[in-house]
């Protein structure tokens, strides 16, 4: 069994660089893999082992530098997660591009899992889902507004563009885990918007704690491993990755004359040249004669975010 451990916390880390090695040798020491993410503003990412290997990476990690008080959402897989490790240096731990959004100084109302229904079916409450497109494709709350973002970094944009439309009203956010909210919070704050809510601990707590039939959350939600997918109680739902474009699939998709598997689906078969796919058929290939020989291949991951 494999324990799955997502975490995010904005600090000041004043050489992102010099954590990285320790870190990374700590996850390789441990059978840990995954993706984490430093920059200047935190330490982001998903990351997978065995419980020993967990415990050890997120007891270093609350040993940075104003960590303590780390917090990270748990699950569990049969199957491994990830195929490797990766530590990368970012600008940014979630990308948004505004270089004056700081989640430390402030951000909006934590609200509990338990009281999300109630403020979200209130009369004078928005509810914005800050997660990209092919995210919302698969699952949101009941009511909410889909942006319609193919990433983060656009959310400004078009806030500016619809900013009037929620006149008088308070916003409540939500996104995976939270840490878009952070931000997002913070930039409404930064626009004037008075009320500002966010969904404490993301949808992951949500479906976590949430009794299903008490939930207002429709379909599945997105995560950034090789699970793609999940519901209620955090069980593995039924999504699979298109490696061509990196967007999740259901099996009956696969029947579309569009999919080919590892080259293309219904949603990127025009997106992508020939030569594109001539590169995607022999990473599949490729794919193919490592399991053949018993050994991981790396081109299958699905990419972090």
């Amino acid at each position: 069994m494999y324990t799955i451990a997502a975490l995010y916390h904005f600090t000041r880390f004043e050489d992102p660089a010099a954590l990285k090695p320790a870190l990374l040798e700590l996850c390789e020491a441990n059978a840990v893999k995954g993706s984490l993410l430093l920059a200047q503003e935190g330490i982001n990412g998903t990351i997978a082992g065995p419980r020993a290997g967990i415990d050890a990476v997120l007891a270093h990690i609350r040993a940075l530098p104003g960590c303590a008080g780390l917090e990270w959402k748990e699950a569990e897989s049969d199957h491994p997660p990830f195929g490797r490790m990766k530590v990368r240096l970012k600008k940014e731990i979630v990308t948004m591009g505004q270089p004056d959004v700081d989640p430390r100084a402030s951000v909006g109302n934590y609200v509990e899992p338990e009281e999300w229904n109630d403020l979200i079916r209130q009369d004078d409450v928005v509810v914005i889902d800050t997660r990209n497109d092919y995210e919302v494709a698969i699952g949101t709350f009941e009511g909410a507004i889909d942006p319609q973002t193919a990433s983060f970094r656009e959310f400004p944009a078009w806030w500016e563009e619809n900013k009037d439309r929620f006149h008088n009203k308070r916003v409540a956010m939500f996104c995976t885990g939270g840490i878009r909210c952070e931000k997002s919070t913070n930039f409404l704050m930064g626009q004037g918007v008075e009320d500002v809510y966010h969904l404490k601990g993301g949808i992951l707590r949500y479906l976590e704690e949430m009794p299903e039939e008490n939930s207002t959350w429709q379909g599945e939600c997105f995560v950034f491993d090789n699970r793609v997918s999940v519901g209620h109680g955090l069980k593995e739902g039924p999504h699979e990755l298109c490696n061509g474009c990196r967007r999740p699939i259901l099996p009956e998709d696969k029947a579309h004359p569009a999919y080919e598997a590892g080259v293309s689906c219904h949603q990127c078969i025009d997106e992508t040249s020939e030569t594109d796919k001539a590169r995607f058929r022999e990473r599949q290939k490729q794919m193919r004669l490592a399991r053949e020989r018993g050994e991981d291949h790396l081109g299958h991951l699905p990419l972090s975010g």
